[in-house]
């Protein structure tokens, strides 16, 4: 009966005694991995200065998985220096490592989740302008996991379907090619108001990039400092709102100065919201 004990408590020992451990050895391939390592993120970056430019964004990506490689192999050389390599531990070894993946990879399978949901309620879509957290972009296409948008500023950010549980998803075209833009305009009280109005409809409709079958809107809104007019029109494409909206501002800057309507000092103004961009028919 002892000598059956005995099996049984040697069979469900999943670490190697110490005795019986290679430290020495394991010691060496930790210190060959960091080496390894340690080299390819020196090597690799000094290599992209040596060959033409047209090559370098081909090299470097290989950095990070060259050391994700070493890194791997070293801790499947190591891991059986101090486990004993049967079945049983094997098997709860990986149970672990599942259930410690799946903690990691959570986030990630939400994201494949959300992206399904994005194909199919079609949130967002290639070439809608969209918001999405601090993030404003057109949509240049949609993965499983990330929609990618390039922004005004030419940056092209990598966005997880998973903002989509937990934050408000702003559509500025919907699907269409033009959207509505706002021009902000701020003016001394003292003015003729129908004179402003009809001065920057003339703006808008005398814009190239204005699209004429879109209705013209003015909103005026008087504010302790002044009067706020808002000028909304649709730009024939989306892709030119930043140009649309320049025009606007500077032509109708020199248009209201040109019939003696003077703007509203910045110290009275004070602090503003910056300019906002609408959906269509959004006022």
């Amino acid at each position: 009966m002892n000598e059956s004990m005995n099996e049984t408590t040697s069979g469900a020992q999943i670490f190697r005694n110490w005795n019986e451990v290679e430290y020495v050895e394991a010691l060496f391939a930790a210190a060959a991995a960091a080496l390894l390592i340690a080299v390819v993120k020196f090597v690799v970056p000094k290599v992209t200065s040596w060959v033409p430019d047209r090559f370098r964004f081909w090299i470097l990506p290989w950095e990070p998985i060259l050391r994700l490689l070493i890194l791997v192999s070293a801790v499947l050389y190591i891991t059986p220096l101090f486990v004993q390599p049967t079945a049983e531990n094997l098997l709860a070894i990986g149970g672990a490592l599942a259930v410690a993946l799946g903690f990691a990879f959570k986030d990630y399978a939400s994201s494949l989740i959300a992206g399904v949901v994005a194909l199919y309620e079609r949130p967002y879509r290639p070439g809608d302008w969209i918001k999405i957290g601090d993030t404003y972009g057109e949509v240049q296409s949609l993965g499983l996991r990330t929609v990618q948008l390039l922004t005004p500023d030419d940056t092209r950010v990598a966005v997880p379907h998973l903002k989509m549980w937990s934050s408000a998803i702003y559509n500025s075209n919907g699907g269409v090619p033009e959207l509505m833009c706002v021009a902000d305009y701020y003016v001394d009280s003292e003015h003729d108001g129908d004179v402003v109005t009809e001065a920057l409809r003339d703006v808008a409709w005398t814009s190239p990039y204005t699209h004429l079958d879109r209705r013209v809107v003015v909103v005026a809104a008087e504010e302790p400092w002044g009067t706020h007019y808002r000028l909304k029109a649709y730009p024939i494409d989306g892709r030119d709102q930043f140009a649309f909206l320049t025009d606007l501002t500077i032509r109708g800057k020199a248009l209201l100065q040109r019939h003696g309507v003077r703007p509203c000092g910045a110290r009275a103004l004070g602090p503003q919201p910056a300019r906002t961009l609408s959906g269509p028919g959004v006022s």
